[in-house]
């Protein structure tokens, strides 16, 4: 794991070089900005009246993460290589026990651990494996250089979960099962009124609109929350990179270790707490929802 890291790690600053190398232009003349990154092109283009379902870098990283995911789940947890536990084995039973006892029974009630427990224990995967794909160098870029007069797509760095609609089509399905859940649970009349806390009827005209926002804002700060995560940690890594062609030369190895400090604390650290924290705030919804007088 840590010969792994090594290699991305020395892997990812080397891209600008390679990037400016192949295209033949130096520091002086290249224009770098951290924020073309997130201008997504259309690689397959797919409309369906006014509704966009084109491919793009964004989907490509999702149906890789999606593909990755998969095979973990059964690389870890169902292929088995002899009688004896190993460690990939001892490393999926870590991951079912972090998202059974810490996620499904700390959010959900015991009654809907089975049935809610492989949603939020995917969902915890997935992002995982997606947030971790976005700082590993991939040839899943824009950019393009020519190699023996074939264009070849550069190594670049890139989350999916740092583009709002990705984490808001994530939030948007915990939101529509929490509310779908609640209903079936208690009912629409018993669910509508465990929103309005226990307060006098005259303070009903503001307390009702003011839940009703509050509904709407989970879906705002649980898609916020891992978007804005993401974002900051990329562009702050390519600004770091970026500084390397755009000052003087002095600057090289500031810019290095600033963004290797900032690489590992991503990969390290935030990667897999904003996965964490997304599936256990997605179980607490939908607990509460069944369950809304706990």
């Amino acid at each position: 794991m840590r010969r792994l890291l090594g290699i991305c790690l020395a892997l990812f600053v080397s891209l600008p070089a390679v990037a400016l190398a192949a295209s033949g232009t130096t520091g002086e003349e290249e224009k770098f900005n951290p924020a073309s990154e997130w201008t997504l092109h259309e690689w397959v283009p797919i409309h369906l009246g006014p509704i966009d379902m084109s491919i793009n870098k964004a989907v490509a990283y999702l149906m890789l993460g999606a593909l990755v995911s998969c095979l973990l789940g059964i690389v870890l947890m169902r292929v088995k290589f002899g009688s004896d536990p190993t460690r990939r084995q001892a490393l999926g039973e870590t991951i079912y026990e972090i998202a059974q006892v810490q996620i499904a029974e700390q959010g959900l009630p015991t009654k809907a651990i089975a049935r809610w427990f492989p949603y939020v224990a995917s969902l915890m995967v997935f992002i995982w494996v997606v947030n971790m794909l976005g700082f590993i160098p991939l040839p899943l870029s824009d950019e393009k250089f020519r190699i023996a007069g074939v264009e070849v797509p550069t190594l670049a760095i890139f989350a999916a979960t740092s583009t709002l609609s990705v984490t808001l089509a994530l939030a948007f399905m915990t939101w529509i099962f929490t509310h779908i859940e609640g209903i079936r649970a208690n009912g629409v009349v018993k669910y509508l009124k465990s929103w309005v806390p226990d307060v006098p009827k005259a303070v009903y005209p503001l307390i009702i609109p003011l839940e009703i926002f509050g509904q709407f804002m989970r879906l705002i700060s649980l898609s916020v929350r891992l978007y804005a995560n993401m974002l900051a940690g990329h562009m702050l890594i390519l600004t770091f990179i970026g500084l390397i062609f755009l000052v003087t030369p002095w600057i090289f190895p500031f810019s290095v270790l600033l963004a290797s400090v900032f690489y590992l604390f991503e990969v390290v650290i935030v990667v897999s707490i904003q996965a964490y924290i997304f599936a256990a705030l997605s179980a607490i919804y939908i607990g509460s929802a069944i369950e809304p007088e706990h």
